[in-house]
């Protein structure tokens, strides 16, 4: 069955910088789409950048622009999110997920992935 174990969340200051992983087991990575979201309390989870089935092809939210990066090994099932520059803000849980079909990668709608995965956490303080 399809999988998506999201890891390397944690507490960070301000400024710094850290990298998630997603692990997916149950279907290949290099045939699916893939997107980070993330979900702060008390808002709508929002898509943060997401990472076409043709690398390097990516797209990334406003709000993380030039400061996060989204990668994966196809050879290892695994998706990456680095984020550098880290900024105080609300906590918040980064879910990663797959996409249906890769054509709308650009959008960072969850109505357009279909399997998600637990999230893993990431505060940014001092």
């Amino acid at each position: 069955q399809v999988q998506l174990v999201e890891s390397g969340g944690g507490l960070v200051q301000p400024g710094g910088s850290l990298t998630l992983s997603c692990g997916a087991s149950g279907f290949m990575l290099q045939d699916y789409g893939m997107c980070w979201f993330r979900q702060a309390p008390g808002k709508e989870r929002e898509g943060v950048s997401s990472s076409s089935r043709y690398e390097p092809d990516a797209y990334y939210a406003n709000a993380v622009k030039g400061r996060f990066t989204v990668s994966r090994d196809n050879a290892k099932n695994t998706l990456y999110l680095h984020m550098n520059n880290l900024k105080p803000e609300y906590p918040a849980v980064y879910y990663c997920a797959r996409l249906r079909d890769n054509r709308w990668y650009k959008y960072l709608n969850k109505r357009y992935y279909d399997f998600w995965g637990q999230g893993t956490k990431v505060t940014v303080s001092s």
